[in-house]
């Protein structure tokens, strides 16, 4: 692989990271819109989310999304939208709202199984202003058309760097 092929890898710090969770839970917090439970969606929402339900002093739910093992977390979102129907509140989390297409399947899926929209908000630490799906919560704002650095978040930092740089190839659309 040439050096002019890998991608540009942003990595974040704990202080601004800490920064970036403590602005979500505030925005959160003034809102009139209040949760009663956080939902991490896994992998990178897990983090942010367990700081942002301590911050908040709300219970945390998890559906591991990034697994993609059939039927895991579709069945748990089908639980999660019965909760949504009963009027429980949900914060979804996670790390990045890039392309959209975590937030639309999330989405798409707690409709079909009869979610009520009113009763869902999404947040994420960093917002693609380009992306398809829209959040209700961010830190930092990015547009993808200008920003093509990969971000690697502090979690992500324990990984390889072959594994961060063969995870950000896999997504050429983001870099290019």
């Amino acid at each position: 692989m040439s050096s002019a092929a890998e991608p540009q890898l942003h990595y974040i710090a704990y202080d601004d990271f800490l920064t970036d969770v403590r602005t979500v839970a505030r925005k959160v917090g003034a809102d009139e819109w209040r949760p009663d439970f956080i939902i991490g969606i896994g992998r990178g929402g897990l983090v942010p989310a367990v700081y942002i339900s301590h911050w908040l002093k709300l219970p945390m739910l998890s559906i591991d999304h990034s697994s993609k093992v059939p039927g895991f977390a579709d069945e748990l979102l089908g639980k999660v939208a019965a909760k949504s129907v009963a009027g429980t509140r949900l914060l979804f989390v996670d790390d990045i709202n890039d392309s959209g297409g975590t937030i639309d399947y999330i989405r798409g899926l707690l409709g079909d199984n009869g979610c009520e929209a009113s009763n869902l908000r999404f947040a994420v630490l960093l917002n693609n202003s380009r992306s398809r799906a829209c959040v209700d919560y961010w830190a930092d704002m990015i547009d993808r058309d200008e920003d093509k650095r990969w971000f690697v978040f502090p979690w992500e930092a324990m990984g390889a760097n072959e594994t961060i740089v063969e995870e950000a190839l896999s997504v050429p659309e983001r870099l290019a």
